[in-house]
């Protein structure tokens, strides 16, 4: 499940170039392919990449360096880390640096909408509209940011096992482990050239 909060007019700049559908069906098929895993990295990108958003020599930040977008299409760069909210701060300014050289003309940062339940900062999305009003101007960009529950109550322990009732292991979802299965035996095609996807192993 994930919300998406508009900023400078970013929805209108995704009206023009014709991208709200493209970044919605991302969007989802992340949301599809991260819930309940533990360890979302690798999977990450390469749902990006099945979603072609990950052509090569349009992901760096910086030329002759190894920083780079998560993802990058159509002048549209995508940021993001699900292990902690205040990555926020990282990742807007990594889209504002592109922004800055006329590299982009708008980006779209996902984050995790999970916090402490002890914060007294109100909700997730509260606190994004209070954060990009406060980091201006040194955030001045149109940007986007997508907040997900990526769902992983399928790894607590009912029994309340240790002091955070988090259980070790993880029950396996048969469903997702037969599709990882059936990809690793498939030769990998490029996503221009077939409208099926495909995931793989990371390991």
């Amino acid at each position: 499940m994930f919300e998406i909060l508009h900023f400078r007019g970013s929805d209108k700049i995704l009206k023009q170039k014709k991208m709200v559908n493209d970044v919605k069906e991302t969007l989802q098929y992340i949301d599809d392919v991260l819930t309940g895993v533990q360890f979302k990295g690798e999977l990450f990108r390469q749902a990006l990449d099945e979603m072609g958003w990950r052509e090569n020599g349009t992901l760096n930040i910086l030329e002759g360096r190894r920083y780079m977008y998560k993802g990058f299409k159509k002048d549209i760069a995508i940021e993001g880390n699900f292990s902690a909210y205040e990555f926020i701060l990282e990742g807007l300014l990594r889209l504002q640096i592109g922004y800055d050289k006329g590299m982009i003309e708008t980006g779209i940062l996902l984050l995790t909408s999970k916090r402490s339940e002890k914060s007294p900062y109100g909700s997730t999305s509260k606190m994004v509209n209070q954060e990009i009003e406060m980091l201006y101007p040194t955030i001045s960009m149109p940007v986007s940011v997508a907040l997900f529950d990526l769902d992983e109550t399928d790894i607590m322990d009912d029994e309340g096992g240790d002091e955070n009732g988090v259980h070790p292991f993880r029950p396996i979802d048969m469903k997702k482990l037969k599709q990882l299965s059936r990809s690793i035996k498939e030769p990998k095609h490029n996503a221009n050239t077939s409208s099926s996807k495909r995931l793989y192993l990371p390991w």
